[in-house]
């Protein structure tokens, strides 16, 4: 925007310039030959007591002379009997012409301008006195004050574009700020706020952005309030089912029962903990670690369906930055979609990869796979009659770490999803939030990704 307002003030100061100046220089031009011609006359005209006096050539040789044009021998004297007094460069005719006539007169000759004026003798007779003006004479002057008007001019251009970038550094520094805080309000920092500043456009702008923020700020502290409330409104139910529970006779169901209880309760608890936890101080968990367990969870069940499985991993911790119980929960979702949308018997895989500071957490099977990868991670878009939240949360969990989702097509030629996490290291568990707002300023909610065999989208 700066560059705009710089290229407009120059071409508007510049064409006001021009439209004054080409003018005012032709003014200027004429206005040097006038006063030369008029100089010159003045010249002529000094000759008339001479004339009065004296017609003798020798004489008024020794007049010119003493003058400073007939010292240049610019001057000529005409005479009525056709003598010529000087050194003489206009035709003849056009000196007889000027005596008729008795009219000043100039012409063009050979190296500048001839003035031709009549002085009036006794007896009726006229003298034509010659002032010989140079090119030099008629423009002497001209090229100075050109350039005087060029420098003004330059001035002016130069200062209206520097009025018009301070302006603009004003109006895009205002812009910036509204930017970057709009960045870091999206990054998760909800303190940002904004003073407002330049046009009134931008100051309402502004103004709006942190009517906006205080907002968000507002909802989302109902809306932990809300969830911090889960635990009580759930505390009579959950405590009917312990009772219920333990009127059971002893036995596998019973201790099944009991421990999907206590997992409930612990879901519950986690789901509180994650709303009161603020973004600046998100959880970190060890993707190996989990993967790991969920398989080692999810494999009695597979070997009950006489499913065969693998598992790839890679050696030592990778950290990312989610919660445990989240990234366990996406697991669970992503495992149980395969035992829910795949015949029993049907392998199946998963794999981490870790390529550029991402870990990839990829399942694969050999089922029919997703007719429609480009809509399967929207919410509550499910082909196979779920509540079709799985995928959509797993791109979440993806997105918020600073990856992604992918969905494409398995080797064996069923499903495949491939959840890419940005990982961390120990240098970063204090997570600044210059270097947070610089790795994730860019999440938007996008469509899945569908890239084949599983690497992350670039």
């Amino acid at each position: 925007m700066r560059r705009t307002l710089a290229l407009v003030a120059l071409a508007v100061t510049s064409m006001v310039a021009l439209a004054f100046l080409i003018p005012l220089g032709l003014v200027v031009q004429e206005t040097a030959r006038e006063r030369a011609i008029s100089d010159a006359q003045r010249q002529a005209v000094a000759l008339g007591p001479v004339l009065a006096v004296t017609t003798q050539r020798d004489a008024l040789e020794r007049a010119l002379a003493t003058t400073q044009a007939g010292a240049s021998q610019r001057l000529a004297v005409h005479l009525p009997d056709g003598a010529v007094a000087g050194v003489p460069r206009a035709d003849p005719d056009l000196v007889q012409t000027a005596m008729r006539r008795g009219r000043a007169s100039d012409h063009d000759v050979e190296g500048g301008y001839a003035l031709l004026q009549p002085i009036a003798l006794d007896q009726g007779r006229i003298a034509v006195v010659e002032v010989f003006v140079p090119e030099s004479e008629m423009t002497r002057g001209v090229l100075h004050a050109w350039e005087m008007m060029a420098g003004v001019a330059a001035l002016l251009v130069i200062g209206s574009v520097l009025v018009a970038d301070r302006l603009g550094a004003r109006v895009v520094g205002s812009a910036r700020r509204l930017a970057q805080a709009s960045a870091a309000l999206g990054s998760g920092d909800l303190s940002v706020r904004v003073e407002p500043s330049g046009p009134p456009e931008l100051q309402e702008a502004g103004n709006a952005f942190n009517t906006m923020a205080d907002r968000v700020v507002q909802l989302l502290a109902a809306e932990r309030e809300m969830v911090a409330d889960l635990r009580h409104r759930l505390r009579t139910p959950l405590a009917a089912l312990r009772l219920n529970v333990g009127t059971l006779p002893a036995g596998p169901e019973t201790d099944q029962t009991r421990e999907s209880v206590e997992r409930m309760e612990r879901e519950i608890d986690a789901i509180i903990r994650s709303a009161r936890t603020s973004p600046e101080s998100a959880e970190s968990c060890d993707v190996v670690e989990i993967v790991r367990e969920r398989v080692s969870f999810w494999s009695a069940l597979a070997e009950d369906q006489g499913r065969t499985w693998a598992i790839r991993t890679v050696d030592g911790p990778v950290r990312v930055r989610v919660a445990r119980t989240e990234l366990a929960a996406v697991l669970d979702a992503l495992l149980g979609n395969v035992f829910r949308h795949t015949e029993e018997g049907t392998p199946f895989g998963i794999t981490l990869r870790v390529v550029r500071g991402m870990v990839g957490v990829i399942v694969n099977d050999a089922g029919p796979g997703i007719d429609d990868p480009r809509n399967a991670a929207k919410r509550g878009a499910s082909g196979g009659g779920s509540t079709g939240l799985g995928l959509d949360i797993a791109r979440r969990i993806a997105e918020s770490s600073g990856g992604e989702l992918n969905i494409g097509r398995s080797p064996q030629g069923g499903a495949q999803i491939a959840m890419w996490l940005r990982t961390i290291d120990e240098s970063e568990e204090g997570w600044p939030r210059h270097r947070r707002r610089r790795r994730v300023w860019w999440r938007r909610r996008r469509e899945p990704t569908i890239v084949v065999p599983g690497e992350p989208a670039k």
